[in-house]
């Protein structure tokens, strides 16, 4: 039986680097789009016998910037991945666009060729924010680019929000949320910024303008409150949509399903099988001839990885995890998780609803530290109960490595 498969190409290049950010992007390099998109066309059809017993049921264009790489190439990339007969006609297809490089024609023909879901890179209302971070668009931009998509017949609208910006207050995030929520997306994405290390914002995470994390805090529980009362289900920590309209690509990633990665950088888990792609954009289009290797790490998850996984992934989202399913897939006692999943509950960050555990929304605050300890609770319980664990750690020395960070996935 054909089984449903997710497909992400990845669009490096953009046309400036905003201050925070840390993805597998590149600016100044448009000379070498053409190279990229013949790599692209090139390791689609290499694919083409892995996706053959697949049916293709979304596709994601991230970046980068896809909307800056036109959507010319797009389409010609969306075309040849069509060509293989697996795509579904009820696919759920997305491409990112920033509201700076999105142009009406454009979106008309990414329409016309089966794109049905755009992502919209709005991050916040306030224009001098904006020009804080490096962002080259300004919220009129975010209104057009909303107004024009409508236009030319798109129905699933997402925006992506961050908050705790430098200089934004409570009530600057009250007003993006306003100003949002008034363009009456059907999904929004809010993340609160992160500064990692060599981005430029990360040289000023010291900077008074920089709201701290209570405020942080402070921001999200407000976010989760007014998005409910707007009609928004919160469906993962930092997504919101209308009853519906869940982003299908991204839950395969939070459900651990199938997805291919295309391009530099991209991930792919397939089955129990993880591996990503070289990151450097020379290099990967140096692989695709065949002159190097195109994947740079690969992984074969062993059961107890896997089982960490499922705690990971899961409690990412609203969906959680459950005693049945935990026993018929990893076949271990969930008695030592559900015991701690108690003590969570006690303080109010984790609730249990028909049968499944998830956290609350001031448990989502704290879920690197509480997922965490469930992963030492799920270790120390297989450890004791289960001879295959043993000899798992016998297999790899004193530790088994667990999944760690916050996400998995580019």
């Amino acid at each position: 039986m054909d089984k449903h498969l997710g497909i992400y190409i990845h669009i490096p290049f953009c046309a400036s680097r905003c201050r925070y950010c840390d993805f597998s992007t590149t600016a100044g390099q448009d000379k070498l789009m053409p190279r990229y998109q013949d790599a692209l066309l090139s390791h689609i059809r290499e694919s083409a016998p892995q996706l053959a017993n697949y049916y293709i049921d979304s596709v994601y264009f991230g970046g980068g910037t896809p909307s800056y790489y036109r959507a010319r190439r797009l389409c010609e990339l969306f075309n040849e991945l069509k060509r293989t007969g697996r795509v579904l006609k009820t696919a759920e297809v997305t491409v990112e666009c920033n509201p700076d490089s999105v142009r009406r024609h454009d979106l008309r023909m990414l329409r016309k060729e089966g794109v049905n879901r755009l992502s919209l890179g709005a991050q916040c209302a306030n224009d001098d924010i904006l020009k804080l971070i490096g962002r080259r668009h300004n919220w009129k931009q975010v209104e057009l680019a909303v107004q024009n998509a409508r236009k030319e017949g798109f129905s699933n609208l997402s925006l992506d929000l961050i908050y705790g910006l430098p200089s934004q207050t409570k009530d600057d995030w009250a007003d993006t949320l306003s100003a949002a929520v008034s363009l009456h997306p059907e999904h929004i994405s809010c993340y609160g910024l992160k500064l990692e290390p060599g981005t430029p914002l990360y040289e000023q995470k010291d900077s008074p303008l920089l709201p701290d994390d209570d405020v942080q805090a402070d921001m999200y529980l407000y976010t989760v409150d007014t998005l409910k009362r707007q009609g928004y289900q919160q469906y993962e920590i930092s997504n919101f949509s209308l009853p519906g309209f869940e982003s299908r690509h991204n839950l395969k990633y939070w459900q651990r399903k199938d997805y291919l990665g295309l391009g530099c950088a991209a991930h792919s888990c397939m089955g129990d099988l993880r591996y990503s792609n070289v990151r450097d954009l020379n290099t990967y289009i140096s692989a695709v001839s065949g002159e190097t290797n195109i994947v740079e790490e690969c992984e074969k998850l062993t059961p107890l990885e896997a089982a960490a996984e499922y705690i990971m992934l899961g409690m990412r989202t609203v969906h959680g995890i459950c005693r049945e399913e935990y026993l018929t897939v990893y076949n271990s006692s969930f008695d030592a998780l559900e015991q701690l999943l108690k003590e969570f509950e006690k303080n109010s960050w984790a609730k249990c609803s028909d049968d499944r555990w998830h956290f609350t929304a001031q448990g989502f605050l704290l879920s690197n530290i509480l997922i965490g300890m469930l992963l030492e609770a799920q270790t120390q319980e297989r450890f004791q109960a289960n001879p295959w664990v043993r000899d798992a750690f016998e297999n790899v020395g004193e530790r088994v490595p667990l999944p760690r960070g916050d996400t998995l996935f580019v």
